[in-house]
Formats: structure tokens, sequence, C-alpha cells
């Protein structure tokens, strides 16, 4: 069996997957940015009038993408309007429902939400580029393990935002193993940090880090622009002759 063969088809499947998502939140983020343009009217804040039918947005990717089990918008604290919110975030919760994200944002307060600090607000800010965040624990929403996508929103020139995406990973797993599966021996996607999102097996589990450089490791890199995502797997052939050696 040609396991190279069948590990480069699981790459491909994944990075097809993965651009799909990427598309979807790319245009979720322009759907945005075109709101905001229209509904400022030219003011340097965004108020309540500029994020009206963000909530219409969210609700609908949610409904077109069953993938995803969170959906939204984070704006810059700098451009928010005193009395308007920071975010527009929108989640499924009961079969057929979905809420509105209700975060602290007092500062010094013992659950206070720094988002624009954490790595899917940060690095979209700073690179200007689609970012991926995860999997980390959700402890303030699902409280199970998450990915979040995130693209940046850019009105007029300027850096606004970010819209994005949530997927639980145990969602992620249904849609993705059966590639993982198809590769013989051990396999994993891990993301740019070298952490296990998703594996065929106990070898790899979520979250775990892995080492690189093992002489029976394989890898294989996602075609999938500024994620850094890659395929790992082990080939049972080599994985013998290296403990044999």
């Amino acid at each position: 069996m040609n396991h190279d063969k069948e590990a480069a088809h699981a790459a491909n499947a994944l990075t097809s997957w993965t651009k799909g998502v990427s598309a979807r939140i790319k245009g979720l983020a322009g759907n945005v940015a075109s709101l905001l343009e229209r509904n400022p009217g030219g003011k340097s804040k965004i108020d309540k009038t500029a994020l009206a039918g963000l909530e219409k947005l969210s609700r609908e990717f949610l409904a077109k993408n069953a993938f995803a089990v969170g959906a939204g918008t984070f704006f810059a604290h700098q451009f928010a309007a005193e009395g308007s919110e920071a975010l527009e975030w929108w989640s499924r919760k009961e079969p057929g429902s979905m809420g509105r994200l209700d975060l602290d944002r007092t500062p010094g307060s013992n659950r206070y939400y720094d988002f624009e600090k954490l790595p899917f607000f940060s690095t979209a800010a700073s690179t200007g580029e689609q970012t991926l965040w995860g999997p980390y624990i959700d402890y303030l929403g699902f409280e199970e393990y998450i990915l979040t996508f995130t693209a940046p929103v850019y009105v007029h020139g300027t850096f606004m935002g970010v819209a994005g995406c949530d997927i639980r990973i145990k969602d992620l797993e249904a849609l993705i193993m059966p590639h993982l599966r198809v590769v013989p021996g051990n396999a994993a996607l891990i993301n740019a940090s070298n952490r296990v999102i998703v594996g065929n097996s106990p070898m790899y589990l979520v979250g775990d880090r892995i080492k690189p450089g093992a002489a029976e490791q394989q890898r294989l890199a996602l075609d999938v622009p500024h994620l850094g995502l890659a395929l790992i797997y082990t080939d049972p052939l080599k994985a013998s002759a290296a403990v044999s050696a």
C-alpha cells in the first residue's frame, strides 16, 4: 500500500474543506464591511445605527453553515461608540434557536473578556490576514474544545475588527475524521503551533503539542494561506524500521 499517496489524498481533501470555510469567512467579513460602509455615514465610531443588520448576517451564516456553532463580529474598542456593543456574536443554543453572546466587558472584573489580546483578533489586526485559533477550551461559552476562524474587517481601508465563526471540535471530527482514517497508521490535523486539532488514534489527542523531527513522522502542509495547518502521519513501515534500527 502506498501510504504517502493515501496521505496526499487526505491532505488534499482537508485543504479543500478548509479553503471552503475560509472563503465563507472572507465572505462574511466582506458583508460586514459593506454594511458598515453604508451605515456609519462618515462617522468615526460604530454606533447602534451602524450595527443594524449584523444580527441578520450572523443568523444567515449559521443557517447556511451547519458546521459552525457561533458566528459574528468583534470590533476594535476604539471604534465602538459609547453605549454600543463592541461585539455582535450569535451562537446555537437549543435545537432550532440562537442566542446572542453576552460577555463581561468591564475591565478588572473576574470574567473580563479582553478579546483584543486574543490571537483570533490580535493576529488578524497585525497581519491583515485570516487567522485560526485553537483548539482551545471555551470556558466563557460552550466549555469544550473550539476552533475559531476569523478574517479582518476593513472599512475604507481602516481595520475595524474581525468577523468569523466558532466550530466545536466534536462537530469537526465528524467532518474530517473520514479523511484521516484513510491514512494508514496514526494521523492528525495540526495547527501552526504543532497542536493536534483532530487525530485518528489515541496517539494524537486534541490539544497535544507534537514534537517535530521524529524520523518516522511525515508532514504535509495544507495549501491554505496564513493558517499554518498541516497533516502529520506515521508510516507503519518506516516506524517499524526506526524501531529495528
